[in-house]
């Protein structure tokens, strides 16, 4: 009786200097490799969570970033594992134990895109020479290939929100037409519509 074996793990690593092109140029690889193995269905979630990861190296280290990818095969099905690297130790609050976040949550709060919509996630630190380690720290989450190709289509917002779709469709087009000054404003009103409609208490403003 044949028999159909899993695929093979791969990985792909980039090496990102510190420039606010990092997070197109990061997106841009992740589509690339989902699309090459045959796992378009997660590129809208990755290249969103990729870019909040990404950006947030750019903006809190002074230092180059790392990108890797990494499919994986488990008894769900496929899995993508996305993990970025950088210069500074401090793991964001929102990437700690659901407490401890709690408390300190106001600072990073585009990251609770990855609690929100990653299957898991987690981070670990590097001692500064131990091991020739060049110090920092590693963000990570992982998708499941089976269960968003089931729950969502590719132009879906991943909290089901109309508005967060359209935002981000509109921030997408205008990406891909070179258009940067309204690429980030619309990005901005993609993070300030999610911060106002899916994180804070209603009534609140910021």
């Amino acid at each position: 009786m044949a028999t159909v074996s899993a695929p093979p793990p791969w990985t792909y690593t980039l090496e990102l200097p510190r420039d606010p092109r990092a997070p197109g140029i990061a997106r841009a690889t992740l589509r690339a490799v989902l699309g090459g193995h045959g796992m378009r269905e997660l590129a809208d979630t990755a290249e969103l969570l990729v870019s909040e990861l990404v950006t947030n190296a750019y903006r809190h280290t002074d230092g180059p970033s790392s990108l890797r990818l990494r499919g994986l095969e488990g008894i769900e099905g496929q899995r993508l594992r996305v993990s970025v690297w950088d210069t500074s130790p401090d793991v964001p609050a929102l990437f700690e134990e659901a407490e401890a976040a709690a408390a300190r949550a106001e600072s990073g709060r585009g990251l609770l895109l990855v609690r929100r919509c990653a299957s898991t996630w987690g981070s670990h630190r590097f001692d500064l020479g131990r091991f020739g380690a060049a110090g920092g720290k590693i963000l990570w989450f992982e998708l499941a290939h089976e269960r968003w190709r089931e729950a969502r289509t590719p132009s879906a917002s991943p909290l089901g929100c109309r508005e967060c779709a359209h935002l981000e469709a509109e921030w997408r087009r205008l990406a891909a037409d070179g258009d940067g000054e309204k690429a980030v404003d619309a990005g901005i009103a993609v993070r300030r519509h999610f911060r106002s409609a899916h994180l804070l208490p209603k009534g609140a403003v910021w």
